[in-house]
């Protein structure tokens, strides 16, 4: 027997709250498919209050652990708690949106708190991205910034979910795509 998965998804949108994306969208049909007993959170990365990274690693060098109740202090105890971490990104100018970015950004104080272990903690974990845009060339550089990022951390990059998106419910018209999400988590 398995243990139960447990699948974290940072919703990277910048829409208005109460409007699905064509990318959650999507992320929402792969995710229907998912194990009964496999545990969903989701996290809308615009709506978390992230503060802005202060890089101190060449000065102090390291990093306090982030105090408890703090909004990164529960994103940090949510990805560690993750078996995986989905990012469900839109491109935004051929990258990840800046709530993703900001929420990124952060994983340098991480990988600096004593004892944290962070790093090897994240190799563990199985990373995949589900995007959307127009054309899938403009999204090659977020994908490659996803495989960068599992690379660095050591982690699986298990799979992408590209759709076409643009205006609201495009990617319901991406048969490819919409094919391919009740399967996505299953490779």
């Amino acid at each position: 027997m398995t243990d139960p998965k447990h699948f974290l998804f940072l919703v990277a949108s910048t829409r208005e709250a109460g409007h699905v994306g064509n990318t959650e969208w999507l992320a929402r049909q792969a995710a229907a498919s998912l194990p009964a007993d496999t545990t969903q959170t989701w996290v809308h990365l615009a709506r978390a209050g992230i503060p802005e990274f202060v890089d101190q690693r060449h000065t102090v060098g390291s990093y306090p652990m982030p105090e408890d109740g703090s909004v990164m202090r529960g994103l940090l105890d949510q990805t560690l708690a993750c078996t995986d971490l989905v990012f469900v990104a839109p491109v935004y100018w051929f990258s990840f949106p800046s709530t993703l970015k900001a929420y990124l950004d952060h994983w340098s104080a991480w990988l600096r708190v004593p004892g944290l272990d962070f790093k090897a903690r994240m190799s563990t974990k199985r990373l995949w991205l589900i995007t959307t845009n127009g054309d899938r060339a403009k999204a090659q550089p977020m994908i490659d910034s996803t495989a960068m990022c599992a690379k660095f951390l050591d982690m699986p990059l298990a799979g992408v979910l590209w759709g076409k998106g643009g205006p609201p419910d495009a990617a319901k018209g991406d048969e490819h795509a919409v094919a391919a999400a009740p399967t996505f988590f299953l490779g």
